[in-house]
C-alpha cells in the first residue's frame, strides 16, 4: 500500500506529525530514514536543511538511524528496503528530478513506495512526486504549488481531472493506498 506524505514545509503542525506517525509500522526510535537534501542546491534552500532534519528528530527517529544521501548514484531496491522512510527536502525541483532520473533512482523509489515504504516530500520533494514535470514520479495525478498563503480545503481529494493543488505550509497531501486527502 502506498504511504506518501507530500508537504510544503515539513511537519509544521501536530496534525502533520501525527499523520507521519500514523504511517509508521514500528516505534519511531527503530525507524531508519534516508534523508535526501539534493534539491537544496542554492543558499536559501540550504538554510532550511536543519529544519528538515529536525522534522525527523522531533518525530522520534534517532540521529544514528538517519542516513544522508545526496543522490550521486542509484540505490538498488534491495538496499533501499533497509529503510522505512525516504525524506526529500525542498529546493530546486527540476534539479532534484534530473538527479533522480539520471541516476536511475526513479525506479528504486517507485519500487520502494509500491512495496510499502514511506515517501515524505517537502516542497521540491513534493513536486517531483506529482505531475509538475513531464518526467516526474507521478505518484498523484495533480500539480502542486507549495508555500501558498491559503491552502486547499481539508478533506478527500479527487485527482481524476489533474487538479492544481495550493499547499500552505500547514497542510499536506496524504496518500494511503488509493485514498487521497488534504490534511493539516
Amino acid at each position: 500500500m502506498k504511504k506518501i506524505l507530500l508537504t510544503s514545509a515539513g511537519f509544521e503542525t501536530e496534525g502533520l506529525l501525527k499523520a507521519f506517525h500514523g504511517l509508521l509500522t514500528k516505534e519511531p526510535k527503530n525507524v531508519k530514514a534516508l534523508f535526501i537534501p539534493t534539491a537544496s542546491n542554492f543558499p536559501d534552500a540550504v538554510l532550511f536543511l536543519p529544519k528538515c532534519m529536525n522534522d525527523l528528530l522531533k518525530a522520534g527517529i534517532l540521529r544514528e538511524n538517519i542516513t544522508v544521501f545526496d543522490l550521486h548514484c542509484n540505490i538498488e531496491i534491495d538496499e533501499l528496503k533497509k529503510y522505512d522512510v525516504i525524506y526529500f527536502t525542498g529546493g530546486n525541483g527540476q534539479y532534484l528530478l534530473e538527479r533522480i532520473n539520471n541516476t536511475g533512482f526513479n525506479s528504486s523509489i517507485c519500487a520502494f513506495v509500491n512495496s510499502g515504504g514511506i515517501y515524505v516530500g517537502v516542497s521540491a520533494g513534493t513536486c517531483v512526486a506529482t505531475n509538475d514535470f513531464p518526467d516526474s514520479l507521478k505518484f498523484i495525478n495533480c500539480t502542486v504549488s507549495s508555500h501558498a498563503t491559503v491552502g486547499v480545503k481539508i478533506g478527500e481529494l479527487d485527482t481524476s481531472n489533474n487538479p492544481h493543488i495550493e499547499l500552505s505550509d500547514n497542510n499536506a497531501i496524504l496518500i494511503l493506498g488509493n485514498k487521497i486527502k488534504i490534511i493539516e
